[in-house]
């Protein structure tokens, strides 16, 4: 009889490690990701730069996190996520410490490369790729917990950041961001994490012989009709999301809703996100084929709420709710999908080939939204383009578990 697939060095299976390693999402979303958005009135009052050029380097560093993400996926599949989880923690700290000291462009932008790898070899997509390898019986539930610590970074790191930048000015305040990555996450990385495969048992002799891990499942996903359904639908739905978060303001401002009420109604997503995977975790266990086919069909229905011109504070809050709820459950749809509707060899290389087109999707979205807005001086047009992305999205993960591995 083969061994259960439970890791021998890890106590409880292993929720100790996965409760660290949510920890470090936590800090690594906050840190890297949403404390960004912060530091740009301060820095365009100390260095005189607009806020084009400022965003610039932004979505510079997103375009490199995109194109990182094969690479860094092929690596974690064939060895481990710990080296390379615990190079990004450390660049990190090392970029945040350079960004507190910049004071010409070509540097802020040169740090922002290194901060956009990490986001490659530090966020989700590697951490689900290291989860899946080391729990490949039981990883759902645990990606499904990540996300749910993941999901609360905004939730502590932006008033938090706020609170560094007002007590501390903000080249100190990235000072503390940096400390964060240095003492918290990498020790995660570096000390807890392992990458011994757990689920493997020690080689038996009748095991079906396989391709090598870094291509053959590779290969194989771009032949199959489930992979490229993956790719047109995560890639839809990251242009249809970014453009949605950059525009939600300038849209709902064109429409005369005060401020303040946009921003409260805007709150809503994040606790409803959260709300979304606590709902999954107490549901009982399901692949991604079931939850997903959910959650694309809700997109559609919450653009649709968006649409009317004289769409009300109503109108505006149903689209928050059915958004954040499907969105914070698309992020566990996200890491599921490729070991639930193809396979799990090489599942760090297939999902990081999956969320190239969809960075750079991410990254031209809101510049394309804008364009379309200028040619009819309305938000009308971009919705329906927006609208018509959800549709995709959906109708591509539908044929995505139309054509599933059985």
């Amino acid at each position: 009889m083969s061994p259960r697939p439970e890791p021998t060095n890890f106590r409880h299976n292993g929720w100790p490690l996965v409760m660290a390693l949510s920890f470090a999402q936590m800090i690594s979303w906050g840190t890297i990701y949403y404390g960004f958005a912060l530091f740009v009135v301060p820095m365009e009052e100390a260095l005189g730069w607009n806020r084009a050029t400022l965003n610039g380097a932004l979505s510079v560093g997103s375009l490199v996190g995109g194109f990182c993400a094969y690479p860094v996926g092929r690596l974690i599949d064939r060895h481990g996520g710990r080296l390379l989880m615990s190079v990004g923690s450390l660049v990190a700290s090392l970029m945040f410490v350079a960004w507190s000291q910049v004071e010409e462009v070509w540097a802020f932008y040169a740090l922002w490369i290194g901060l956009g790898a990490t986001k490659a070899f530090t966020l989700y997509d590697p951490v689900f790729a290291v989860v899946t390898r080391l729990f490949p019986e039981n990883f759902r539930r645990r990606i499904t917990i990540i996300t749910l610590l993941g999901g609360l970074a905004s939730t502590i790191f932006v008033p938090l950041t706020a609170f560094f930048i007002h007590w501390l000015g903000w080249r100190d305040a990235l000072l503390a961001l940096a400390a964060c990555n240095l003492l918290v996450c990498l020790p995660v990385h570096a000390f807890w994490l392992r990458d011994r495969v757990v689920s493997n048992p020690p080689a038996p002799v009748h095991v079906t012989p396989e391709l090598p891990e870094s291509r053959g499942p590779m290969q194989r996903a771009l032949r199959h009709p489930a992979f490229w359904g993956l790719l047109v639908s995560f890639t839809a739905f990251n242009m249809m999301a970014s453009s949605l978060t950059f525009h939600y303001f300038p849209l709902v401002a064109e429409r005369g809703v005060p401020q303040a009420l946009a921003v409260a109604i805007f709150a809503v997503i994040g606790p409803c996100q959260v709300l979304g995977r606590i709902a999954l975790l107490a549901l009982p266990p399901m692949n991604a084929a079931v939850i997903g086919r959910v959650v694309v069909t809700v997109f559609p229905f919450a653009v649709l709420l968006l649409l009317p011109s004289g769409g009300g504070a109503i109108l505006l809050f149903g689209f928050t709710l059915f958004y954040g709820l499907a969105n914070g459950c698309m992020t566990i749809v996200r890491g599921t999908a490729v070991p639930d509707l193809l396979w799990r060899q090489g599942y760090g290389a297939i999902n990081g080939a999956i969320a190239l087109p969809g960075s750079i999707a991410a990254a031209v979205g809101p510049t394309a939204a804008a364009l379309l807005w200028e040619t009819g001086d309305s938000y009308g047009p971009v919705l329906w383009a927006i609208f018509g992305l959800s549709l995709l999205a959906a109708s591509a993960f539908w044929f995505a578990v139309s054509r599933r591995e059985q």
